[in-house]
């Protein structure tokens, strides 16, 4: 089975699931996105992870297993999604250490934490991004493309069409409040927030 790489397009809020956020993950070389369902501290994991300005005062569950590995010299080579079971992604951690190669099973969600970390690229089989992934609609006034698509939920569609954080409730805030809600934000170890808050810092 062939190997297809993805990247990551970004975090939304799934509000089908409470608590819950969709990581949407872009092929590499194509069209479709793969979401997946994950937690809020995942998913805070991540959002620091992308968002490479914000440090958190105290390291994080994922930093700590990235410290340990440096300490030992253990590298995270890759990450494979490689089964998909009842809409649960399985994934695996190849690392190597002293050239000796070992994999380990992982959640999808902290493998791809630790890729991020380790700057390790991410991959799924082929068969399971045609089971799994969606087109977005580059053109949607073309119905014929309706027929390529993989129905999702239209909350969750909406989400991956934008494929980032909403940023509503910032808009109308000055750069002094948005760098004090920053602040807070970090102190508070809200990094999903914090991110957000980046987002539209960014485009002053």
């Amino acid at each position: 089975m062939s190997l297809v790489r993805l990247n990551i397009k970004g975090i939304s809020y799934s509000q089908t699931q409470n608590g819950a956020y969709a990581l949407i993950l872009n092929e590499y070389e194509g069209d479709r996105k793969l979401p997946i369902v994950i937690g809020a501290f995942e998913a805070q994991s991540i959002a620091i992870a992308l968002e490479k300005e914000i440090r958190p005062p105290r390291p994080l569950t994922h930093d700590l297993f990235k410290n340990f590995a440096d300490r030992f010299d253990i590298v995270v080579k890759q990450v494979i999604i490689h089964k998909l079971v009842d809409g649960v992604f399985y994934s695996s951690l190849i690392c190597e250490r002293d050239k000796i190669e070992e994999i380990i099973d992982a959640r999808t969600s902290d493998a791809i934490a630790l890729a991020l970390r380790f700057q390790a690229p991410i991959f799924t089989y082929k068969n399971i991004l045609d089971k799994a992934g969606i087109y977005l609609k580059v053109n949607p006034k073309k119905e014929d493309e309706e027929q390529d698509s993989i129905l999702v939920d239209d909350v969750i569609a909406e989400e991956i069409e934008s494929a980032t954080f909403e940023k509503e409730g910032y808009k109308d805030k000055s750069l002094e409040e948005l760098n004090a809600l920053l602040d807070e934000a970090v102190n508070n170890e809200d990094y999903e927030k914090a991110a957000k808050i980046r987002d539209e810092i960014s485009k002053r």
